[in-house]
């Protein structure tokens, strides 16, 4: 069926015309695969699933390490019309039989590495399994070479479901956010246009592949236009260093960003070819962005999305980026800030962020009663993102909801405070927090990272006095080594509340 709502349908077109082309090639610039190379995996890796028992509807869950191998199976899910499921290579056995449990997948795939451990969970729960790698019965990519490279990409309806990726469990379990093929599309379609990519664009991808980043943002707008990909299977500021020149836009996270201005290397020439330095799942400091500037004449577009939504706004590729600001709604988004009963604030008030757009996600795996407390009535997402919106539309962070501190009966939004932070010279990063406190309910308190010139907690709290009200001081200046993060560079707030919990415990 030549026109369905299947997403592969929409790279399809992009990777036959562009069938001898390069698709992807290695950090010295050695092609690695070509767009029909590609294709034909992909039809051999979807012959390979059928025969496993794969359907159209069925989740398969993936915990492989980034690999070509890896794209091939992401897009053979694709064209089989069934649903991946992509898990964080980090996570353990324990926690990836929570998900396997959760979603119920047909087939669970792994490295051979944890096979051992993952293949009797599986087992367990009523799935299939198989190793991406391998030479043994059970390795996907063998199954695939006994395949032919042919296959009929299976019709699918916008609404039907491609990607189930469960948010990060920072508040109780994590869930499923289900993404539909007119999701991933409707999104693809919309970064390619206002990110202005053109045949020529090649991009840099240093990315994880089991992250709305580097998977569907990264993989999906660049398959979009048969743009052909310099293939990283990690970050390393080294092998980013050379492929530089060669790219025109590269992705990252701000983590990436303070590694590359670590190196002296990083520069106006090793970015001359560079249209777009691209940040995202993570909050850009001020700083990291001026010090990219001077080093490099390119300004960063920082934007702003989530696992339910993919991408909600960006700074302009023409025009002014702002930092500090994730720039305005992309075209089609409908995004508001409102308060805690959903009623619209004007420009400059401080609120959630609702989003409503065909971005944007039905829901939560096997949560259907919850929709009620994730939408409103009118269709609009509740992001649990806060924040404020000027009277042009551009959308400035603060936090999230769970994160704003009420002490004393005030609320707090932390980012104005690491904000103030940062500004202070010798502070490299700050995390600020609430916790119990006896007097105020909660606290405020400040995690910091920096170096031997950081001043005295005394002297931090002096310096903050300035520019904030005291309600907003931080009770507390506590130094560390270093910031606890998750793989996408996001600190990890739920583990420093959890650490320093106790602080104004009372003494015995």
């Amino acid at each position: 069926m030549a026109n369905s709502g299947n997403l592969f349908h929409a790279f399809e077109a992009g990777f036959t015309a562009g069938a001898s082309a390069v698709a992807f090639e290695a950090v010295d610039g050695t092609p690695l695969l070509s767009f029909a190379a590609l294709g034909a995996a992909v039809a051999s890796f979807a012959n390979a699933l059928e025969a496993l028992g794969v359907r159209p509807g069925d989740r398969v869950s993936v915990q492989v390490d980034k690999s070509l191998g890896a794209v091939a199976l992401y897009l053979a899910v694709l064209k089989t019309g069934a649903v991946l499921n992509p898990l964080n290579t980090a996570y353990t056995p324990v926690e990836v039989e929570y998900f396997i449990a959760d979603a119920a997948p047909a087939l669970v795939v792994t490295s051979s590495q944890k096979a051992a451990s993952l293949e009797p969970v599986a087992r367990r729960h009523g799935s299939a399994h198989a190793t991406l790698d391998g030479l043994s019965a059970g390795s996907l990519a063998g199954e695939a070479a006994r395949r032919p490279p042919h296959h009929a990409t299976s019709a699918r309806r916008p609404d039907d479901v491609a990607g189930l990726l469960y948010t990060s469990g920072t508040t109780g379990r994590p869930k499923g956010a289900m993404l539909s093929h007119g999701n991933l599309l409707s999104n693809a379609t919309t970064l390619h246009r206002v990110w202005a990519f053109a045949p020529d664009d090649v991009l840099l991808h240093a990315l994880p592949v089991f992250h709305v980043h580097g998977l569907y943002v990264a993989l999906n707008t660049a398959f979009l236009g048969a743009n052909r990909i310099i293939w990283l299977e990690g970050f390393d500021t080294g092998d980013v260093l050379r492929a530089l020149p060669r790219a025109t836009i590269f992705m990252g996270i701000p983590t990436y960003y303070t590694r590359l201005l670590a190196d002296e290397r990083f520069d106006h020439a090793a970015c001359q070819r560079i249209r777009l330095l691209i940040s995202g799942s993570a909050p850009l400091l001020p700083e990291t962005h001026a010090a990219v500037f001077e080093r490099t004449a390119r300004q960063i577009l920082e934007r702003y999305g989530m696992t339910e939504t993919g991408m909600i706004a960006s700074n302009p590729v023409a025009g002014p980026r702002m930092a500090g600001s994730v720039g305005f709604a992309l075209p089609g988004v409908d995004v508001r800030i409102a308060d805690s009963d959903g009623r619209p604030l004007p420009p400059g008030e401080i609120g959630v962020l609702e989003v409503r757009g065909p971005n944007v996600f039905s829901g939560y795996w096997r949560r259907e009663r919850s929709r009620a407390e994730d939408f409103r009535t009118d269709g609009f997402f509740i992001t649990g993102d806060i924040g404020m919106m000027d009277a042009a539309g551009r959308i400035t962070l603060l936090g999230r909801s769970k994160d704003v501190i009420i002490s004393g009966g005030l609320n707090v939004y932390p980012r104005e405070v690491e904000q103030a932070l940062d500004s202070i010279d010798g502070i490299a990063e700050a995390a600020v927090i609430g916790v119990p406190h006896p007097d105020f309910g909660e606290a405020v308190i400040a995690i910091v990272t920096g170096d031997s010139g950081m001043p005295e907690e005394a002297a931090i709290i002096a310096a903050l006095r300035v520019g904030l009200a005291k309600f907003k001081l931080p009770k507390r200046i506590i130094a560390i080594d270093e910031l606890p993060r998750n793989a996408m560079g996001k600190v990890q707030k739920s583990e420093l509340r959890r650490r320093f919990a106790n602080v104004f415990a009372a003494q015995p």
